[in-house]
């Protein structure tokens, strides 16, 4: 069924290519029955060599500071496995207090711009009771597809 909507979409306007370098192309797809996606994408085809990323945390006062630092360390590590910000398909978000994430949108934003530009991996939002870490309000853990 997926490969179905990828190609209703590879032909209508729910899709974009993402180019890395020449070697390698993400395939975005957003279809228009799920309406317009805002800062996230429902699917993204990829081929290459999978990259899984560890859960990452931040320190800090706030869940904007603490996402900043957890993305931050996300990037240390997903460059240190050879790929870049644009290679992500997938990021999982995990929060202690989801309206708490909903507030703190305008701030994230500007952070998210700062780590990822206008990259917008599948991504899913999880409301939990607690992380590892007891002070610890955001986790971010990801999915990277690199070149080859």
């Amino acid at each position: 069924m997926s490969s179905i909507v990828v190609l209703a979409a590879w032909r209508g306007p729910g899709f974009r290519r993402v180019a890395k370098a020449v070697a390698m192309a993400h395939l975005i797809v957003n279809p228009p029955e799920l309406g317009t996606p805002s800062g996230f994408s429902y699917a993204v085809v990829a081929d290459g060599r999978t990259v899984h990323l560890a859960g990452q945390i931040g320190t800090g006062e706030s869940l904007v500071e603490q996402f900043d630092q957890a993305a931050g360390n996300l990037l240390i590590a997903l460059r240190a496995a050879g790929g870049e910000p644009e290679d992500l398909v997938s990021l999982q978000v995990f929060v202690t207090d989801v309206p708490a994430y909903k507030d703190s949108l305008p701030g994230l934003a500007g952070v998210w711009r700062r780590h990822f530009g206008r990259h917008y991996p599948a991504m899913g939002l999880f409301g939990i009771r607690e992380l590892f870490e007891p002070w610890a309000l955001v986790e971010l853990m990801g999915v990277a597809v690199l070149p080859g």
